[in-house]
């Protein structure tokens, strides 16, 4: 008989949290086995989830970072929804292969649109056509999110992301996780908690308030761990990256500008946008690490001279050295800068504020071409934010049009960052972590790409391996 389980995806979660502040992982850890677990190149939410769930590296599954440049269209594109963009075979495919019964339920975890499992939950808001946008859930069945939605209130996005993200996102994905499995009763459950990022970044791992963040996420955590065990399922706890230290930002589309490699285009209204297509190259910047598309291979050795010259990117990866880290798809940006520690890059592209497009100041994962920390902070520079962000959402409540331009432009508020591998001699402190409640599947040496298989171990026991 399958052994239904529960995986929990405690981001920024590490081993050396576990402890006084973590009761309840700790005891968990105690009753089964606790290891630092490898992680991959981008170490970042997209490409280490595909890695998990199908067991290989992003040249077989194709997610090169949380987002990358789609040449055909000349658009960058970050922070997508469908699970048809993930290549190969994931934990659910395997598994049906030795029970026809086996049912999934994915709850938050990233690429959740039209993954062919039984139940997936994802935050998805509503853009009507007067430019508003309306709070809601994507689900499968599509009744699903408006069972939990009725239960629970709409899913609160503005905790999810943005200076408003805290615990209360992680808390309303656990209680909708625990109805789900027990009105249910999927073979495997993933359920996706993403509070520590948050402070982790804002504050920097050596915060002293910090703590007060992991024992939050660990009784959110207790309270699931409590009610799988309940329903008779084996637990999982494991995180996708460690977070450390943030002191330096990189602006390395700034310097493709200056260097005479990026181009702009000039809006109407007086602000810059990057033109990626006419561009002979530029950067999508991920964490600590980037992307680099360049559109004539003559150009190649010119970037990646400027680039290793820059300080605070300590590699510059070509389709060959990429292949040494499993990077090596087309997806892939001609070149990878990978940060040295303690730095991370930022999208900038402008080199006046003052010109910087108008979603620069706002939360807009979708726009950027390049990931933002920042939309974690309100503007220092803001004399009065209350006032502001009250004003800004009377508009909403109105039905009128608003500009929620609260994000700084200084990049040196971020204090934490994540993306590279480990720093050689720190592999276990700036290490994700395995936690299982079965000693079973105990490993001295746990790859992240290795952790589908011992998922499927602990649930078909001795079955054989299937790939």
């Amino acid at each position: 008989m399958t052994q239904p389980l529960i995986v929990m995806n405690v981001v920024g979660l590490t081993h050396e949290m576990l402890g006084p502040d973590t009761p309840h992982l700790s005891r968990l850890a105690a009753d089964g086995f606790a290891q630092p677990m490898g992680t991959v190149l981008p170490a970042v939410t997209c490409s280490a989830q595909s890695t998990i769930l199908t067991g290989t590296m992003p040249r077989e599954h194709g997610i090169v970072a949380n987002g990358w440049y789609f040449r055909d269209l000349s658009e960058v594109y970050l922070w997508r929804q469908s699970n048809r963009l993930v290549q190969g075979e994931k934990i659910w495919h395997t598994a049906k292969k030795r029970d026809s019964k086996y049912t999934t339920a994915q709850m938050f975890w990233w690429y959740n649109m039209y993954a062919d499992v039984e139940y997936s939950v994802t935050p998805r808001p509503s853009y009507p056509a007067d430019g508003r946008k309306v709070f809601d859930s994507y689900s499968h069945p599509a009744g699903l999110k408006d069972q939990l939605q009725a239960d629970l209130g709409v899913f609160p996005l503005l905790r999810f992301w943005g200076p408003g993200a805290d615990i209360t996102s992680s808390a309303w994905i656990a209680d909708a996780s625990i109805q789900v499995m027990k009105q249910h009763d999927p073979t495997l459950t993933l359920v996706y908690l993403p509070h520590l990022d948050y402070n982790l970044q804002r504050l920097g791992p050596d915060d002293p308030e910090v703590r007060e963040d992991i024992r939050q996420i660990d009784a959110v955590a207790g309270k699931l761990i409590d009610a799988a065990r309940e329903l008779g399922r084996e637990v999982v706890v494991l995180s996708e990256y460690a977070i450390t230290s943030a002191t330096q930002p990189v602006h390395i589309n700034r310097v493709l500008r200056e260097a005479g490699f990026l181009t702009v285009r000039q809006e109407p209204l007086g602000w810059e946008t990057l033109d990626y297509g006419a561009s002979r190259a530029f950067a999508v910047s991920d964490h600590q690490i980037a992307h680099v598309y360049i559109s004539d291979p003559a150009d190649i050795p010119k970037v990646a001279e400027v680039l290793k010259q820059t300080d605070g990117i300590e590699m510059v990866l070509d389709r060959a050295s990429q292949a040494e880290f499993g990077l090596d798809h087309e997806r892939s940006g001609e070149l990878i800068a990978v940060a040295a520690p303690g730095a991370w890059m930022t999208y900038y592209f402008w080199l006046d504020d003052e010109k910087a497009p108008d979603y620069a100041r706002t939360v807009d994962i979708h726009r950027k071409p390049g990931y933002d920390p920042a939309e974690l902070f309100i503007d220092p520079q803001i004399r009065f934010p209350k006032m502001r962000i009250a004003s800004r959402l009377a508009r909403k409540l109105l039905g009128f049009r608003y500009y929620m331009d609260l994000t700084p432009l200084d990049a040196s508020l971020v204090r934490g960052t994540h993306g590279r591998l480990p720093t050689p001699g720190k592999e276990t402190s700036e290490a994700p972590v395995f936690i299982s409640s079965s000693r079973r599947i105990a490993r001295d040496n746990i790859p992240m790409t290795s952790v589908k298989e011992l998922l499927l171990e602990l649930q078909f026991a001795s079955q054989p391996s299937a790939s």
